[in-house]
């Protein structure tokens, strides 16, 4: 006997166990000759990850098709594996060797032992995540693991970056990067969070050279002059004074007629030293917006992302004014020699090259060293005290600097916490604008399909205005890019040190010059090391996750599994890193092509799902307190509701609003199939091979038989089409409603009676469909679907196989009439259920039926399941009449009309009274909150998940009434 409660604490290890021992989830398990592969490519965890509920969503959502495709007799491999997460597991170790007492920094034990340190804690603690994935279920073929680092995918890694270098479509330059100046390394993207902050913005005057002065002008819409003065200075803003050292030019746009008569002369920066303040132009440009602030933009093309296009546009100079920690630089010469050139490019427009620019360090001696914040403390105190502050009158009418204080986006690193610093700096590049070509077609040519479509929009508009991608790293843990430099800079990228070696003598021999002689003379006493010096930097992480759907299966080698496995089908991810992990997987098309030469995609569809977010829909995060920890809940809830829970919440396009009472919710639907089955089994209910739906004779098993059937064909088309959400509710439905609560309660009296064909029948039918309930609902739900699998075989008897390995239901069997005829049945019964509870009869109280309007079917059917529905419904009597009597609740039941005389039951006139004000109530809510949404000011200002969930509560509201003016109208019509 089936225990009396599910104790899924005891049954998911004993179940995760079985699958193991069967190696239950090997490539090509319960593959059937003929069939098509099905592949997904786990998106790799970091190394240094643990289960969260992004993760929980992914990979519960990856487990149900893989289930559901191995059950079809696919030859099904999901692909597991974990990504090396350079900056963040270097992190992790850094953060332990300065905790182990010794306070060790990489530094203090170099590159080798350091890396040496990261691979043991690697080995040591690097599989947590994959444990508490299997605690979810995840069958994956766990034999098959790989890793970003493992020697195979460094091996693929070098073969992509050698190609794509001499490709041209790698190169090294210098171009403005996020640079994280706790980890002093440039970073992407996506590891950095803008964050809104209080910040202040200050309004400088920028001195016209020579003492100039010119008629400053403003006017209104109609052209009429507003305010009119002789200025000799353009004002600016900023949030940043630290920078304006690194100005390279004042810009204003070229239709702003205050500043056209100063447009090409010279103005100077209002810091540093007097006999050595430098002067920079006045220009036009596209990018000042004339009604923000002043109009006038300072341009610092080495510390702003915007500065920089600016500058590149106009060819103005990137001055770098700060060193990797983000101090204020402290090297060369004195100010005095590098403001006298900097003044020089300014008058003759002659720019050098990078190089010789980079080296100009235009710090004042003052500020030299000094951390950024501190530096801008002292340069606004500067300015102040000279009276280069535009200046505004206080209450008491005294001039004072002009500062707003306002929010501002900031960005910091997600790892370090520190506010990032734009920086110009030397790094390596791939040409992503090439190499997304191909990607663009692929997507708009229908090859690779987005799931919801909407995603493609935010695709193209990445992918047609991407950037170079910076792929070096100034990390240790990593991918150590395979270039080395000569005596002279001459840089070589080869596989190998030794191949490189060889370029290099190559080169240097057969070109005359100063390095020949001297690489000859090394070379008759050759040590190595000598002639080249190895990059130090590793490439991002995403370069080698960029490969993962081919280097994991063996690519650059021509392994079976690549033949077989790849083109992978699905790419199960989240919205955020569309840009950041799509976009660059595309890569693939550049490496992998058929055998007429034509790129392969790496996927055909990638569906995108939403986030997952607390109940009040807001994102979770450590610092709200409302992070919401996945083995927690699979602790006390289960892993098959989580799973569950999940599933029916994932609709496409919407974000999960996750309440742990759901998850209750859905432990109770497990719960209910659970105490089903234990029902069935009390019932003599007990696997039948030789029972056949088709010959069935009671109504109510070929009923549930032809509702199964439809619920199949659901379930299967919602899986296919990416629909979790409307599977699980079809299973739910059929489970909990048309299973649990309909078909055994009709069946008690069957299981009770005499008639054993009948019983036998009964018997046979149930266990078949709660064998197909086991097969569909175990992508869901898959620990407690293969116990209840296992413990229904009957006694002393086993399963052929395990549940996970079963033949996917095929849906055949039909009978409308039989469908027709029960689910009228049910209809009626909950109508009048409905309406008592709707009018608050009391539950045990009973009412007459009597219905007007019945055909001869109806009349039959109403004498034929006469004992079910008096049971069922708490009815009387039954009666057939030609007029609704009065003072009764009516429910219409295909043509007839079903009335509850319910006078003698309940005081009519008070329930009327009482729903009048429960609709009342409702009113003066729905009321408030379309005052505060019709609020422009409201919507505008507060935070949208506020008024996302005001938008939520009004439709709720909506129902509500709805509901309530449905039972006003049965009591008015039974008055």
């Amino acid at each position: 006997m089936l225990e009396k409660t599910y104790d899924s604490a005891a049954v998911e290890p004993k179940i995760a166990k079985a699958w193991e021992d069967a190696d239950a989830f090997r490539a090509g398990a319960n593959a059937k000759p003929g069939e098509d592969t099905f592949t997904i490519v786990i998106p790799p965890p970091n190394v240094t990850g643990s289960l969260h509920m992004g993760h929980a969503l992914n990979n519960t959502l990856q487990d149900i098709m893989v289930r559901f495709e191995r059950m079809r007799g696919k030859d099904v491999l999901w692909q597991p594996g974990m990504d090396h997460a350079g900056i963040a597991t270097q992190m992790v170790v850094e953060r332990k060797l300065a905790e182990n007492g010794q306070n060790l920094s990489r530094r203090d034990m170099g590159r080798e032992a350091f890396i040496e340190r990261v691979w043991e804690w690697k080995e040591e603690s690097g599989g947590l995540i994959f444990n508490q994935l299997k605690r979810l279920g995840a069958s994956c073929d766990w034999s098959r693991e790989r890793f970003t680092m493992d020697e195979g995918l460094s091996q693929a890694v070098l073969e992509v970056f050698v190609t794509l270098y001499k490709e041209g479509l790698i190169y090294r330059g210098k171009r403005l990067v996020n640079w994280d100046p706790k980890f002093e390394t440039a970073i992407s993207d996506l590891e950095v969070e803008n964050k809104e902050v209080e910040g202040h913005m200050w309004h400088f005057k920028y001195p016209l050279a020579g003492g100039a002065t010119y008629t400053y002008v403003e006017k209104d819409e109609d052209g009429n002059v507003t305010f009119q003065e002789e200025r000799n200075y353009i004002s600016i803003a900023t949030t940043r004074p630290e920078t304006m050292l690194g100005d390279g030019a004042v810009a204003v746009h070229p239709s702003d007629e205050r500043y056209a008569p100063i447009v090409g002369k010279l103005c100077e920066i209002p810091v540093g030293p007097k006999e050595h303040r430098r002067l920079i132009p006045i220009i036009t440009d596209e990018y000042p917006d004339p009604k923000f602030g002043s109009g006038a933009v300072k341009i610092t093309g080495a510390h702003d992302f915007n500065d920089y296009q600016v500058a590149r546009r106009n060819k103005i100079p990137l001055y770098r004014l700060m060193d990797t920690q983000a101090k204020m630089r402290d090297d060369g010469e004195d100010y005095a020699v590098y403001a006298a050139r900097a003044l020089d490019i300014a008058k003759t427009g002659h720019l050098p090259n990078e190089a010789e620019v980079d080296d100009i360090n235009l710090v004042p001696d003052d500020y030299r060293g000094l951390d950024r914040y501190e530096a801008r403390k002292r340069i606004i105190d500067a300015i102040n005290a000279e009276g280069l502050a535009v200046t505004v009158k206080d209450a008491e009418g005294n001039d004072i600097p002009f500062v707003e204080n306002k929010k501002i986006m900031q960005p910091f690193g997600d790892r370090s916490g520190v506010v990032i610093e734009p920086m110009l700096t030397d790094q390596w590049f791939a040409d992503a604008k090439t190499l997304a070509e191909p990607a663009i077609a692929s997507v708009r040519e229908g090859r690779t399909n987005f799931v919801p479509k909407n995603w493609e929009k935010t695709y193209f508009e990445w992918m047609e205005n991407i950037e170079p991608w910076c792929i070096s790293r100034q990390l240790w843990w990593g991918h150590q890019i395979p270039a080395w430099y000569g005596p002279d800079g001459q840089v070589f990228v080869e596989k190998t040190e030794e191949e490189a070696l060889h370029s290099a003598i190559q080169h240097y021999i057969a070109h005359e010059g100063p390095w020949k002689a001297w690489v000859e003379e090394k070379l008759e006493n050759f040590a190595p090391g000598e002639i080249l010096t190895r990059d130090e930097d590793v490439l991002d992480t995403w370069f080698s996750s960029a490969l993962w759907p081919f280097s994991t299966l063996g690519w650059p080698d021509n392994t079976p599994e690549l033949a077989k496995y790849y083109q992978t089908d699905v790419l199960v991810t989240g919205f955020d890193i569309i840009f950041f992990w799509v976009a660059r997987m595309m890569m693939g098309l550049h490496f992998m092509k058929d055998e007429d030469g034509t790129p392969v995609e790496p996927f055909h569809t990638v569906y995108v799902h939403a986030l997952v977010r607390d109940k009040n829909g807001q994102k979770m995060s450590k610092s709200k307190g409302n992070v919401i920890d996945p083995l927690e809940l699979i602790d006390e809830y289960g892993a098959d509701a989580l799973r569950f829970t999940l599933a029916i919440m994932a609709a496409q396009g919407r974000d999960v609003k996750l309440d742990p009472a759901r998850i209750a919710g859905y432990r109770n639907f497990g719960t209910k199939l659970w105490n089903a089955t234990r029902f069935a089994e009390m019932n003599g209910v007990k696997a039948d091979p030789a029972f056949l739906p088709e010959t069935t004779s009671l109504a109510i098993n070929r009923w549930i038989l032809t509702e199964l059937a439809r619920t199949e064909r659901e379930v299967t088309e919602a899986i296919e089409s990416y629909r979790f959400n409307d599977a699980a509710s079809s299973l739910y439905r059929f489970v909990w409603n048309q299973f649990c609560d309909w078909y055994l309660e009709l069946l008690k009296p069957v299981f009770m009676g005499e008639d054993e064909l009948a019983k036998k029948e009964a018997q046979g039918c149930a266990a078949y469909v709660l064998e197909q309930i086991y097969k569909m609902l175990h992508p869901f739900m898959p620990f407690m679907t293969e116990e209840l699998w296992a413990h229904t075989a009957g006694e002393g008897a086993s399963r052929d196989t395990l549940l996970c390995h079963a033949d996917w239901p095929t849906p055949e069997f039909s009978d409308e009439n039989s469908a027709a005829d029960i689910n009228w049945l049910i209809d009626l019964v909950t109508g009048i259920r409905s309406a008592r509870s709707e009018m608050n009869v009391p539950p045990g109280a009973v009412a007459p039926l009597v219905v007007v309007g019945a055909n001869g079917v109806t009349q039959e059917r109403l004498s034929r399941h006469e004992a079910s529905i008096k049971r069922l419904a708490r009815v009387e009597t039954i009666a057939i009449a030609e007029e609704a009597p009065k003072g009764a609740a009516q429910i219409v039941v295909g043509e007839a009309t079903a009335c509850l005389p319910l006078g003698a039951l309940i005081d009519l006139n008070a329930e009327k009274a009482r729903i009048e004000k429960a609709i009342g109530k409702v009113d003066q809510e729905m009321a408030r909150i379309a005052g505060k949404l019709g609020n422009e000011k409201f919507v505008a200002n507060a935070n949208p998940e506020v008024v996302a969930a005001e938008r939520e509560r009004y439709q709720e509201l909506e129902v509500q009434k709805a509901s309530l003016e449905t039972a006003l109208k049965r009591v008015i019509e039974a008055i």
